[in-house]
Order: structure tokens, then sequence, then C-alpha cells
């Protein structure tokens, strides 16, 4: 038990930092690389030495050898061929790859002055960039859509490509390592190209025939327990990552990869819980892992590298990767200022951090020098794409003039209540959009308000920037539909106001797990959304403001109550230092509220505290809607 502890402190002593390292990366809103790499190198060798991954032997290659296939199995995964439709994005995946691994291996022999097969090797490793790094980026800065579209397909896209090709440089390697001296010349070319075969045939043939097998037991088998299906994927993956490593080294990497993209091909019933599944593991095994390797790393290697290894990390972010933007983006219609940010955002991250750890030992082992220049030279490029590009990304957006107001509010539903919340709320200068659930609602009646989707997949809508958001609010016609809508919304963006609209058969003592989640009551108790929106055809409706005064307040809280509770009036919005949010329902009033109110014309004179100076009528902004008769 003595002998084990100091492993089970590392291992804990890993996790907690590493899942402290995506909390904090999550509160500060950067990528959780920075965080990660940060305190692996002050707990690891070459800082405090709180973390020592040599206690793991051998197992810390074979820890790095699963948590890859997981990685690579989700890069597969989340690889969507009909994305492919882009031509600048099949070109940065592509021709972009081929310059990469051109330029980047030019650079290296030149700057770093390894040997050829050293320097393709490394450049083989970062021509990943990575969403795990890239999108965190793009979230923050609130880029261009078009760009920032770009880049996130470019990183999920190119790391299972860029895996291949890094397996595919390695067998190469390993393959000639593998011929016997004794043989002439012109058989050295025939026993490499036999062993890289042999790998990749290998992986194939596993990675092809056991993701065939498990889509089909996945859409067929009844028999299997639902809470077992992530598992049996689990265990398939790095079975038969297993298996293709027992046969001939490196090929499981390809198996991991091809895996998950049978299983995203074949589109199985489960395929979104099992995308959740491996985005939880994904997140553990990139914390982890990252950790470990940081902690591993020893800093003196990197400054034994010298001006060369900096010089070689410039060249690939200040000409190569300009020149694979440029190339890739000919003849399309992208303005200069695109061309010049796209060519500055190419971070590296842990598929690089990892696979360079991976083929060092791999090297290591077979008798082969240049691993671990290699590692350190990787682990340079990361911290110099990840901090000199990211930490800067938000300054060059701003300065060449792409920055874009990131989506705030987000409403789901397609009724003309939730058309004039929307105008109202970008009328206030607020990012507001409308998920249409619904093929009724046209673009052309919509005008200019936002739609970002027709679907009631909320995990499929982060990729269209509703996330981070402030607010999301769920007033469709269905009650039990907005809860569910609100419920997804909490889970996966965890804005900073869920809210439901109420109906009669809706409220929180009836789901009182809704209000213990932190879903909120929008408006009202009690709102008939069929009579607010049969007045609105109508042109019925005033929109009204009023402020809250401290003289009166009792008094005007006491009669807009009444009139709420009455349905004579419906209120929408708040305003409260400098702040604008929804109207809640448990939240106190408070004196200067300015309330954004909606209200039957002919009630108007009913209510005492809107003959007050207090009070503004409003016009109301739809034109979606036909012209209102103001009095």
């Amino acid at each position: 038990m003595e002998d084990s502890l100091p492993i089970t402190v590392l291992i804990s002593t890993t996790v907690v930092v590493g899942i402290a390292a995506q909390v904090f990366a999550k509160w500060a809103r950067i990528p959780s690389i920075v965080f990660l790499l940060i305190f692996g190198i002050l707990l690891g060798s070459s800082g405090m030495g709180w973390i020592d991954p040599s206690l793991l032997g051998s197992g810390l290659e074979a820890l790095v050898s699963l948590a890859i296939a997981l990685i690579l199995f989700e890069g597969g995964l989340n690889l969507e061929i009909r994305e492919l439709g882009s031509v600048s994005l099949r070109n940065l995946i592509t021709i972009g790859v081929m310059i990469t691994l051109l330029g980047g291996a030019i650079a290296a022999h030149v700057f770093s002055h390894f040997s050829w097969t050293t320097a393709f090797l490394y450049a083989s490793l970062i021509v990943v960039t990575g969403p795990t790094v890239v999108t965190p980026l793009l979230k923050l800065v609130g880029v261009d859509e078009r760009v920032a579209t770009l880049l996130e397909g470019e990183g999920i896209l190119i790391d299972p490509i860029g895996a291949i090709i890094a397996v595919i440089t390695l067998s190469v390697i390993l393959s000639s390592n593998d011929v016997p001296l004794v043989l002439s010349e012109p058989a050295i070319p025939l026993l490499v190209l036999k062993g890289l075969v042999l790998r990749l045939g290998i992986g194939v043939t596993i990675g092809v025939s056991i993701g065939a097998v498990l889509s089909l037991l996945l859409k067929r088998s009844r028999s299997l327990p639902q809470e077992l299906k992530n598992l049996v994927v689990l265990a398939t993956v790095w079975g038969a990552f297993s298996l293709a490593q027992v046969l001939r080294s490196e090929s499981g990497l390809l198996v991991a990869v091809l895996i998950g993209m049978i299983l995203r091909s074949a589109n199985i019933p489960e395929e979104r819980l099992i995308r959740q599944f491996n985005q939880q593991l994904g997140i553990l095994a990139n914390s982890v892992l990252f950790v470990l390797l940081a902690a591993d790393l020893s800093i003196a290697s990197v400054f034994d590298l010298g001006w060369g290894s900096v010089l070689t990390v410039l060249a690939l972010m200040l000409i190569v990767r300009p020149i694979n933007v440029l190339v890739s983006t000919w003849n399309r219609d992208y303005r200069w200022q695109q061309r010049v940010f796209l060519s500055w955002i190419a971070p590296r991250g842990i598929v690089a951090a990892s696979m360079a750890s991976l083929f060092a030992v791999s090297l290591t082992h077979e008798g082969i020098s240049g691993g671990d220049t290699i590692k350190a030279l990787v682990f340079l490029t990361i911290l110099m794409t990840v901090l000199i590009q990211g930490l800067s990304a938000s300054w060059v957006a701003g300065w060449l003039g792409l920055r874009t107001s990131q989506i705030r509010t987000v409403i789901a539903g397609d009724s003309a209540l939730s058309q004039l919340l929307v105008e109202i709320l970008q009328q206030k200068g607020e990012n507001a959009v409308l998920i249409d659930l619904s093929d009724r609602t046209s673009q052309a009646k919509l005008n200019d308000i936002p739609v970002i989707s027709n679907q009631l997949d909320l995990e499929e809508l982060e990729a269209e920037g509703i996330a981070p958001l402030s607010t999301f609010l769920a007033m469709t016609d269905n009650p039990e539909l907005n809860g569910m809508l609100a419920q997804r919304a909490l889970e996966l963006f965890c804005p900073d106001i869920v809210a439901t609209l109420s109906q009669p058969s809706f409220n929180s003592r009836e789901n009182p797990s809704l209000t213990t989640m932190g879903v909120q009551i929008a408006f009202a108790p009690q709102v008939l959304l069929d009579r607010w929106e049969k007045s609105l055809d109508k042109n019925e409706l005033q929109i009204i403001e009023v402020v809250l005064q401290s003289d009166n307040f009792a008094a005007q809280q006491a009669e807009l109550e009444s009139a709420i509770t009455a349905g004579e009036m419906l209120p929408l919005l708040v305003e409260r230092s400098n702040q604008l949010k929804l109207f809640l329902v448990h939240e106190p009033w408070q004196v200067g509220d300015r309330m954004t109110l909606l209200l039957d014309q002919s009630l108007a004179a009913k209510v005492p505290a809107l003959s007050q100076t207090n009070s503004t009528v409003l016009l109301l902004p739809s034109k979606a809607l036909s012209e209102p008769v103001l009095q």
C-alpha cells in the first residue's frame, strides 16, 4: 500500500490540477491549454517538483497511448465529410496541410539544423491546430462569422487528418530503421514501402472492420442495455487500438480515427450521447495528459534548442501560415483583413503535444535519436503560438475591424411576440437572435430578425455562435418543450439567466425541479400567449416604458402588479444600473427600474401609474407586424 501511495497521490493531484485549470479557463474565457501548460510546468520537474510523471515509469507511455486513442476517436467522430463543401476549408486541410508539412520541415532544417528525417517528423506533428484551442479562443474574441467558421472547421477536421499524416511519417521512419544494413540500396525503398503499407493496412483493416461491426451492433442490437452502450464503444476503441498496436506499432492511431469516422457516417441513434460521453472523457484525458506532459517537459531542453528554434516557430507563424492561407483562399472573396486574421490564428494544442511525447518514446525504443529534441521543439511551438497568437487575437481582430458583438440573448419560439421581443432588444442595443422551431415562419416574414436555426438539437447550435450567451428564453406554446429546452440550455451553455414562458398548466409548483435547477419564469406567473398574439395581430397593443420612482414606488408597484395579474399588461424587460434584462417573476422590483411593458391600448387609462410623467409610449418596432395605431 505504501509503495503505491506516491502514484495514487500523483494521479489524484494531476486530476485536481487539470480540472482546476479547466475551471479557471472557463471562468477567464481563455483556452484551457494556457492554464494546463502553466500549472504543469510550475508543478513539474522544472518547477516545484510536486508532479513527477517518472513515477509512472512505462505506465506514462500506456496512459499517453490510450488518451491519444480517445482524442483521435473523438476527432474522427467530429469529422463531418459534408463540411468539405467549402472550397477554402477543403484547401486548408489538403493543400494547406502539405504547405505546412513542407514549410515546417524546411524551417526546422534551416534554422534548427534538424536532419531532413527529423524535420519532416516535426512538421507532421505541427500541421494540426485543434478545436480545443481554437474554439474557446474564437468564442472569447467574437470574430467575423465567416472567418470563425473556417477556423473552427479547420481545427475539427485537421486533427484526424494530421494524425494520419504523422503516423505515416513515423511509419516511414520506423520502416527505414527496420531495414537490415546488409541489404543493397535498391532493396531499401521496397522494404520501407512494405513496412508502411503493412502499418497502414493493419490500421485500415482493423479500423474499418471493427467500426462497421460496432455501428451495426449499435443500430440493431436491442439486447444491449442503454447504460452500457457508451462503455461498449470505449472498450471497443481501446481494444481495437491495442490489437493493432500488438500487430504493428503505431498502427492503432489510424484505427481510432477510422472507428470514429465510421460511427459518424453510420448515423447511429445514440451518436449524440456517444459524442457527449466522449467529450467529457476527452476533457478529462486532455486535462490529465497535458498536465503530465508539461510536468515531464524539461525547460532546460527547450533552452538548449537555442535561438534557431525560436526562428523556426516564427517562420512557421509569419511565413508558412500566411502562404498556406493565401494559397487556400486564392480566388475566394475574402477581404485582406480576413486573410490576415486567418494567417495569424493557428495555435497548436493537445494532439501535437501528446503525439510528440508518444513519438519520442517510440523513436527511443527503436534506437533512433532526435525524439526528445522533436518533443522540446513541439512544446516550444505550442507555447509560442498559444501565448502570442492567443493573447493577441482580440487586439488583432479589433485592429482589423473583424470584431462582432457576441450573441447575448437567445429566444426559442416562432410567435409574433417572440419576434417583437427580439426587435425591442435589438433597438436597445442588445444582440439577440430567434430560434425558429417550425417551418411556418419564412425568412421574408422575419425581415431583419436574425434566425439562427430551425432545429431542436441545441448541441448543434453551439456551432451557430450562441455560446457564450447571457440569457436563454424558451417561449413556445408548448410548456413541456419550454422546460426541456431550458434545461438543455442550462446544461450546455450555463447562461446567467435561463427562463421559460409560464402557462396556466406549467408553473413552478407543478415543476419544482425547474426552479431548483435555476430555470426562472419570465414576464408573469401566468401568460396567455394566444391572448397577446391575437392582440398583436389586431394592432391593439402599445409598448410602454415606466420608471419606478421613490416618492410613489409602492403605489406604482401595486397598480402595475394588479394590471399584470389581470392580464391587462405584460412586462417584458427591465433596465437597472445600465443593464438590460428580461423581466423575471420572482425578482424584486427596485426604485429606478425602467420597465418595458406591453399594454392593451383600450386599458391604458385604467392604470393611474401610466398617467405619470415618468411613462413613455413607444412605437411598436416590428416590421413583420402591421403598423400599430397609437393614440
